[in-house]
């Protein structure tokens, strides 16, 4: 893979895996357990990535933000939200701080 990919690389390799029969993919596998699991792996990753964050190896942390990244996608495809829903709410809080953004959440 080049330095080029992208989430929405990871996207598409998501979704064709999707597709697969789950005895050979392991993405097939865990949408068939359904969005619970689904959501305890996300969770379970981004445990394990604040944990490699605090040890300070940057492999290990590179390593468990890459599979919580794949989980994240993982369970976008179980709830059937596109990534590029995510890049748009992202570029409309990008028009304002993220001081006031925060705000905006909390009050709205």
């Amino acid at each position: 893979m080049s330095d080029s990919f992208t989430l929405a690389d990871l996207e598409a390799i998501v979704a064709a895996r999707a597709s697969a029969d789950a005895g050979a993919s392991y993405t097939r596998s865990l949408l068939d357990k359904g969005i619970e699991k689904c959501a305890q792996k996300l969770g379970e990753e981004a445990v394990e990535t604040v944990i490699a964050a605090l040890s300070g190896d940057e492999k290990d942390l590179v390593a468990e933000t890459s599979d919580l990244l794949y989980h994240l996608l993982v369970l976008l495809k179980a709830r059937g939200v596109p990534l590029a829903d995510v890049h748009a709410e992202l570029a409309r809080r990008t028009g304002q701080s993220g001081l006031a953004e925060k705000a905006a959440r909390q009050h709205g």
